[in-house]
């Protein structure tokens, strides 16, 4: 089985006092969407600096790909793995929308011709045709994160780290993220979501860690940890509301484990439906 990335007993101290994380490893598949969620301060940030290089391990080994980031630049990682800030105006610097993409581009070193052919698809993916030469701080916030993750994944990195890519967006922003990261995910690009946002965990992802406390509390399918209705509520995060209610009407033998409100249509049907045509037959 081929990893994109190994973490192997990873601690980290800013100070030489207190450790943000302790005894971390987990290997991501190739190919994977994982979701890695906890409260503030669980240690989901500081993690995922540690995945691009951005700081070393105080103890442990990272390898994305085989490339050891406590030996390797930046630079060179950032071919491997990419990474979106939460905030997009941490990330957005250039006078246009096309800048930006081609800029991530030009810093990798790629000929002009491939620099063009790859910030033209990247606009056309994103739906960002039509603002290619406006200035990205004009744009609204879920059109600046688009920008974001349109230029970072136009260099095809092996490893796609979204960091809160929905905090402070409405719906109908958040959901076109989430698609354009399934999107990648569906054509081979391995993607790590990070993440309080449940909801979107239960919908996209496919397995997910649980940090509480700068520690792993859990690495399991999503659907394994996100109906851990204790674990969850002691780590102060909470399961989907569709999952509150399939374990409410556990007794009337519902599946507790359900995370979309189609599996709970496909499972009303599966344990009323026989009882609720019969009993409209009598009605009528």
């Amino acid at each position: 089985m081929s990893f994109i990335a190994e973490v192997e007993d990873v601690w980290f101290s800013y100070s030489d006092k207190n450790h943000v994380l302790k005894e971390i490893s987990f290997r991501v598949r190739k190919g994977e969407f994982l979701a890695i969620i906890g409260r503030n301060g669980s240690g989901k940030s500081t993690l995922m600096r540690l995945l691009v290089g951005l700081i070393k391990p105080t103890r442990g080994k990272i390898l994305i790909d085989s490339l050891d980031t406590s030996k390797e630049k930046v630079s060179t990682l950032a071919r491997k793995v990419g990474f979106v800030f939460q905030n997009p105006n941490d990330q957005l610097f250039c006078r246009s929308v096309e800048e930006e993409v081609t800029f991530a581009l030009r810093n990798i070193g790629l000929p002009g011709d491939e620099v063009k052919k790859r910030t033209d698809e990247a606009l056309e993916k994103f739906s960002l045709k039509s603002v290619r030469g406006v200035y990205p701080r004009f744009l609204s916030r879920g059109d600046k994160q688009r920008v974001s993750v349109a230029a970072v994944s136009a260099m095809n990195p092996e490893l796609l780290i979204l960091d809160e890519p929905t905090t402070g967006q409405d719906y109908r922003d958040s959901t076109e993220i989430m698609k354009h990261a399934r999107n990648l995910n569906a054509a081979g690009m391995t993607v790590i979501l990070v993440t309080h946002d449940i909801r979107n965990v239960a919908t996209y992802t496919e397995r997910a860690i649980l940090l509480d406390n700068g520690k792993i509390v859990a690495d399991a399918s999503t659907r394994h940890v996100l109906t851990e209705h204790r674990m969850l509520r002691e780590c102060n995060l909470s399961p989907p509301q569709i999952t509150e209610l399939a374990k409410g009407c556990k007794e009337m033998g519902v599946r507790a484990d359900i995370l979309s409100v189609d599996e709970m249509a496909e499972e009303v049907v599966r344990v009323f439906g026989g009882s609720m045509y019969a009993a409209s037959d009598r009605e009528e």
